[in-house]
């Protein structure tokens, strides 16, 4: 049996055991644990991620007893762990989501969207939040240069926004067919880089200035996607980073060493389909990521008042984390004023 000391040097979130309490206080510092980590619903461990969670239940070496439990009733897309073996299996089959590429060329051009290059600003149903993806084309000498050929923007029920091909500003020296599906003539009278990027940045301010746009209370929209950042960088487009939920920075969504999933991993993984089989469509990863932030987004999490430890109101209550004080609390103490130092997405849903 663990002596009272060691419990009492035990961290309340990921069960780590230290020799002595300072210890503790300064693990608990750094580690920013907090109720928005994925969490064991069989012995309530915080992960870091929900690779790691995955790996504390069915990896290599796994806590055997939750293993156990998790195999009768957890469900493999969302981690949650359900009441019986018949409540997992109906939670499930809800939870693993479908392809959307089955016909989705024929459903796209019987719906005149193969090409929707308007933006209707003036919709009473204009998105909050809407998703980009991007194919890339190769310029340079060795096609390397990853040139913007076509984009698309999807809203939350996964409609069409915004499509078009888009004629890059440099000459096309790979058009990477294997896996774009684009030629030539799909680029010869496509929107130019300029226009699409006017359109783009518009529709996403919504009519706001850049610097006033905010994630509460403004008009700016929400931007999801994955690897924003190098999608509007080939756009040549700016956007605040408080307004963009990249599902490859996330952290819940990286692995256990702090780099990238793939899209295609993650969606096989957490809803549960292929994508990327074959021709790839921007469509297919705008549908993939918001599904992906609507999962995350919808995770019941405690609420706090101020629930990251960059807001002011943390920083400028360090006393709270003063050794001496710090020492006298127990392990679930620390943890109740322990902050996340990220921004979950389960937060958009307060807004």
């Amino acid at each position: 049996m663990e002596s009272s000391e060691t419990l009492r040097n035990k961290c309340a979130a990921c069960y780590r055991q230290f020799n002595k309490m300072e210890h503790l206080v300064e693990h608990m510092k750094i580690s920013f644990h907090s109720g928005h980590e994925p969490t064991c619903g069989v012995c309530k461990k915080h992960c870091r991620s929900f690779e790691s969670l995955r790996e504390h239940l069915i990896g290599p070496l796994p806590k055997q007893e939750c293993k156990n439990i998790f195999s009768l009733r957890g469900c493999r897309f969302c981690m949650m762990i359900l009441e019986s073996p018949n409540a997992r299996r109906i939670h499930q089959e809800r939870c693993q989501f479908s392809s959307v590429n089955d016909g989705l060329m024929t459903r796209m051009a019987a719906l005149g969207l193969r090409d929707k290059a308007i933006i209707d600003y003036t919709s009473s149903r204009s998105p909050k939040v809407v998703a980009l993806s991007c194919k890339m084309v190769g310029g340079g000498s060795d096609g390397s240069l990853d040139l913007c050929a076509r984009v698309c923007i999807t809203d939350e029920s996964e409609n069409v926004v915004f499509h078009t091909y888009v004629k890059p500003s440099m000459v096309v020296t790979n058009y990477r067919y294997g896996t774009t599906g684009i030629r030539p003539d799909n680029l010869r009278d496509a929107m130019p880089l300029k226009h699409a990027q006017r359109k783009i940045q518009e529709f996403l301010c919504n009519g706001e200035p850049m610097w006033k746009i905010r994630p509460r209370g403004g008009r700016g929209r929400i931007l999801v996607g994955h690897g924003l950042d190098h999608d509007l960088d080939r756009l040549q487009l700016e956007y605040p980073s408080s307004m963009m939920r990249d599902t490859a920075k996330y952290p819940p969504l990286m692995k256990t060493s702090k780099l990238s999933n793939s899209l295609k991993y993650l969606t096989q993984a957490y809803l549960g389909y292929d994508i990327h089989v074959g021709i790839q469509d921007p469509y297919e990863d705008c549908v993939a990521t918001m599904r992906l932030y609507t999962r995350m987004r919808y995770q019941k999490h405690r609420i706090e008042a101020y629930p990251q430890a960059a807001d002011a109101q943390n920083r400028s209550n360090q006393v709270a984390w003063r050794q001496n004080e710090v020492e006298r609390m127990s392990p679930d103490e620390m943890l109740s004023i322990s902050r996340s130092d990220y921004y979950c997405w389960c937060l958009d849903s307060l807004a």
